[in-house]
């Protein structure tokens, strides 16, 4: 055996023969392996940048996960290494543990099925969890006092309960008027300086982050290398990818990720793979990997310092100081998903949005950007909500003020904004299994109690 570097990560070859077992293991191992890497992942993500407990993982986190895994990751134990900030779960005796490793600012990274565990990095102190902004709201942290009046405070207390969906767990809320917080509330173990993933609301990000970068390439041919000469993908758009209209082949509803999200596989091996299925900008199909691809191309387009230095460009400038953009071992950033924030760290964002992509008078993404994506075009969702370019579009179907729109994720992840009321609402959820949040009822019960 001989050890390779990736990505500054120490990755286990082994010999032909046994690199064949583990390219095609049995389904059994596959998925226990999946399994492993979903509990390193939340567990690394959740102890190191979030400051979680595992016992607090275990109950929130992993709870009401898919059914798949989570017959097997309470049967997996969870090994966390304090000085390495690495995480690894033993699941299988021939296989390595799967493996997460945390760094300072870039989160963490999933390493790929029969890696071997880091040995002798450097540690690097990890964040405090409960360091506040000494700056003025937005900007910071000071300055927030939120009184809300008896009726919205029980609005707000009713989505800790079962007041809009049964079986949903919150475990934040912030509401915004104006620019100001008016209500602010977060369930057991979390609290204004606690992360957890934003799953889907990830995909809002990207497409804020392609309007910062390379707004005017957006109805240029996506720029994916290993789309040749030839290939009939190359028609795909920037545009295409970020309205769920590539007409890529999925295999599931939503064109679930597991790999890259838990298995270790990277962006430029798995997303660039699907096949045509429908002409582009043809149908709706929403799909994680289509934003994945849009995020990637954009790499490829702009250049590796202007990618890297990307959400920096957005977090800092916000005073996102809790959220952190992870990548996978390739260092492509997994932005359909894979992003940790904190409520109010989303509010800002949403009231970024609301304001046109201006931020303490400066203006950030160019005119128009927000237009673009607040606007269907194309091919629609068949039921529900309207679709921009990365923005769940809301109206008066909904209850909502037309031009409304939210930014939405698994477990119940919300930034909803109301323009026209100048409101920002977010709902950060642990919402298991099949269990709905009614984001729509609940932003029109908070908006009918404000002027």
């Amino acid at each position: 055996m001989r050890i390779l570097k990736a990505a500054g990560l120490a990755l286990l070859a082994s010999a032909p023969a046994k690199a064949q077992i583990v390219a095609q293991p049995s389904a059994g191992t596959y998925q226990r392996a999946v399994a492993a890497g979903y509990k390193a992942a939340l567990y690394c993500s959740g102890i190191f940048n979030a400051g979680r407990t595992p016992a607090q993982i275990d109950s929130d986190e992993l709870a009401g996960i898919y059914p798949e895994y989570e017959r097997i990751v309470p049967t997996l134990t969870a090994n966390v290494d304090q000085s390495l900030h690495s995480v690894s779960v033993a699941f299988d005796p021939q296989l390595p543990p799967r493996c997460a490793v945390w760094t300072s600012g870039r989160g963490c990274v999933t390493l790929p099925i029969g890696s071997a565990a880091p040995t002798g990095r450097k540690s690097t102190a990890a964040p405090s969890m409960t360091t506040a902004d000494p700056r003025r709201w937005p900007q910071g942290d000071a300055g927030i006092a939120p009184r809300p009046s008896p009726t919205l405070a029980g609005v707000v207390g009713k989505a800790f309960g079962a007041g809009y969906g049964a079986d949903t767990k919150t475990v934040g809320v912030i509401v915004v008027k104006n620019g100001e917080v008016l209500a602010e509330r977060y369930g057991s173990g979390f609290g204004p300086f606690v992360s957890n993933r934003t799953w889907s609301v990830g995909k809002s990000i990207a497409g804020t982050l392609i309007g910062l970068a390379n707004p005017g390439a957006v109805q240029a041919p996506a720029a994916v290398p290993q789309w040749k000469a030839g290939d009939p993908r190359q028609a795909i758009t920037l545009d295409n990818l970020l309205r769920m209209a590539s007409g890529l082949h999925s295999d599931t509803a939503g064109n679930r990720t597991d790999a890259i999200y838990f298995g270790g596989t990277t962006v430029d091996e798995q997303a660039v793979s699907w096949p045509l299925e429908a002409l582009p900008g043809t149908r709706f199909r929403y799909a994680n990997t289509d934003i994945l691809l849009a995020v990637y191309a954009t790499r490829h387009a702009i250049g590796e310092a202007r990618y890297r230095a990307l959400p920096g460009n957005l977090f800092g400038p916000l005073g996102m100081s809790h959220t952190v953009a992870e990548t996978d071992w390739h260092g492509n950033y997994i932005l359909s998903s894979q992003v940790w924030s904190t409520a109010r760290d989303l509010a800002r964002l949403g009231l970024f949005w609301s304001q046109d992509g201006v931020w303490q008078g400066k203006r950030l993404l160019p005119a128009g950007w927000m237009r673009t994506v607040t606007t269907p075009s194309g091919p629609q969702p068949a039921s529900g909500p309207g679709y921009g370019a990365t923005m769940w579009l809301f109206g008066l179907k909904q209850g909502l003020p037309e031009g409304s729109f939210a930014a939405q994720g698994n477990r119940g992840q919300y930034v909803m904004v109301i323009p026209s009321r100048q409101l920002v609402i977010v709902r950060r959820g642990e919402d298991p299994g099949t269990a709905r949040f009614d984001i729509a009822r609940f932003a029109a019960d908070v908006a009918a109690l404000l002027p």
